[in-house]
C-alpha cells in the first residue's frame, strides 16, 4: 500500500501514526498536494493529502483511509465498538480536524511553511495574534477533559488521541509550548504521546527536514 502526502501535514501524519500504532505496512511518498504524479492525481483526483493507493483501489483523506484501514486489519483496533467510547473517539478527531487544524495552521504556514519552506517571509503578528487570543481555549478544553494519566477515551489508545497528537506536533513545530503550569495534564499527555514509538521517528524526521 502506498500512502502519498508529506507527514509534515497533520493529517497524513494521522495515517502514518494510525498504520504504525497497528503494525500495517505503508509505502510513505512524501509529495504536496499539487503534485502532478499519475499515481497521486488518480488516487486523489482533487488534490487532498493524504491519497491511498491499495492494489487498484484508490481513496483520499484521513479519515477515509483509516476507516478503510480500521475495517480491513481489525487487530489492535483503534475505533472503540462500544457506542459511547466510539462517539467520544470520533468528536475528538473531529475536534481536531475542524477547530484545532483551523486555528494552528494560520500559525504553522507563517512561522514555517512561508519561511522554512517557501523561503518568503510569513505575517508573525498574525501568528502572534492568533496564538495569544486562540489557542489557549483550545489549550483549555483538552485541560479540562483529559485524565491525569492515559487516554482521551477509556483506558487505550483511539484515533481521537491520534488525531489531537497530530495537531499538537505542528503547534510544537510552530513554537507554540504547552505551559506545564497551566496545562500540566495537556503538557504530560503531549509528552507521553510525542514519545510514542510511532510518532517520535516521524517529530524527528520532520524537524530535521523543516530545519527546527
Amino acid at each position: 500500500m502506498i500512502l502519498f502526502g508529506s507527514s509534515v501535514s497533520p493529517f497524513v501524519r494521522k495515517v502514518l501514526m494510525f498504520a504504525a500504532e497497528k503494525g500495517i505496512a505503508l509505502e510513505s511518498r512524501p509529495m504536496s498536494p499539487h503534485s502532478t504524479d499519475p499515481q497521486f492525481v488518480a488516487a486523489s483526483p482533487f488534490g487532498k493529502i493524504p491519497a491511498l493507493q491499495d492494489g487498484d483501489y484508490t481513496l483520499a483523506d484521513s479519515t477515509a483511509i483509516i476507516s478503510y484501514l480500521e475495517a480491513k486489519f481489525p487487530a489492535k483496533p483503534l475505533i472503540p465498538a462500544e457506542a459511547k467510547a466510539r462517539g467520544k473517539a470520533v468528536w475528538f478527531e473531529e475536534y481536531a480536524d475542524t477547530v484545532m487544524f483551523p486555528v494552528g495552521s494560520v500559525i504553522f504556514i507563517n512561522r514555517v511553511v512561508l519561511p522554512k519552506m517557501r523561503k518568503v517571509q510569513g505575517d508573525l503578528a498574525k501568528a502572534e495574534e492568533v496564538e495569544a487570543n486562540q489557542v489557549p481555549q483550545l489549550f483549555s478544553y483538552l485541560e479540562s477533559v483529559l485524565p491525569a494519566q492515559g487516554f482521551l477515551v477509556g483506558d487505550s489508545l483511539s484515533i481521537g488521541d491520534i488525531a489531537v497528537t497530530c495537531m499538537l506536533i505542528n503547534n510544537d513545530h510552530s513554537g507554540i509550548r504547552i505551559d506545564a503550569a497551566k496545562y500540566p495534564k495537556l503538557s504530560a499527555y503531549f509528552a507521553r504521546m510525542a514519545a510514542r514509538p510511532s510518532v517520535s521517528g516521524l517529530i524527528a524526521a520532520e524537524r530535521q527536514m523543516l530545519g527546527l
